[in-house]
């Protein structure tokens, strides 16, 4: 309850003084040149490496750590949640599970999505979640054990998420890859440089390796 007040009373203050009462009272990391904008931002654990930012009216709850790396950006009015370490029966049996989102350096997540990590969401260095309504749900109901389970979701390095996907928990997408708009990336995928897309995802061509988002050495792209 105190920390919930605190987080409230920190959204009515200049960026400079919230900084300091979020990294004062709630252990968090921020680096200087870093800013969360008008947006509940609350992990257990969040660090924010040099220039990364988020978005206003973004929601993030129920993480253990959300990491953004540097220069990453997590825009405007996504929902970030999963479900927290503790005690409780869902998921115990799942005792290596981690609940957090990690951005790596250069990476970014647009507006408007859906990311759930009640288990691991990795997005590499330069892979961009675009446009809107996307959905990343690691859990779900084990109908063979009869209870839920949480599997992490990988997104590989100057990988392109097309708008309004789905990627679902055990699923991957290799580094240098394309998944087309309203996919649905269900499975650990293998080969580099190919477009991905349709329901389920599946191979539609090989990319080339040259194209020039996948050689781009600054994460935002103009």
């Amino acid at each position: 309850m105190l920390n919930n007040l605190l987080m409230l009373v920190s959204l009515l203050l200049p960026w400079g003084a919230r900084r300091r009462l979020l990294e004062q009272q709630f252990g968090y990391s921020i680096h200087p040149s870093s800013r969360i904008g008008f947006a509940w931002v609350a992990p257990r654990r969040l660090v924010m490496e040099e220039n990364s930012r988020i978005g206003h009216l973004t929601i993030c709850k129920g993480v253990e750590l959300l990491h953004v790396g540097a220069n990453a950006v997590i825009g405007q009015l996504n929902w970030i949640t999963g479900f927290p370490l503790g005690n409780s029966r869902h998921f115990a049996h799942q005792t290596d599970r981690a609940p957090e989102l990690i951005l790596e350096p250069h990476s970014g997540i647009s507006s408007r999505h859906f990311i759930d990590c009640t288990a691991r969401v990795r997005i590499g260095g330069f892979a961009t979640l675009a446009g809107f309504r996307s959905q990343i749900v690691t859990h779900s109901i084990d109908l063979e054990a009869g209870h839920q389970a949480a599997r992490p979701v990988e997104i590989g390095e100057y990988c392109f998420v097309g708008t309004n996907s789905v990627l679902l928990g055990g699923s991957r997408l290799p580094h240098h890859s394309v998944l087309g708009a309203k996919s649905l990336l269900n499975k650990p995928l293998t080969e580099p440089y190919r477009l991905y897309a349709g329901v389920p995802a599946r191979e539609v061509k090989e990319l080339p390796r040259d194209l020039r988002y996948f050689t781009r050495s600054e994460g935002f792209v103009w």
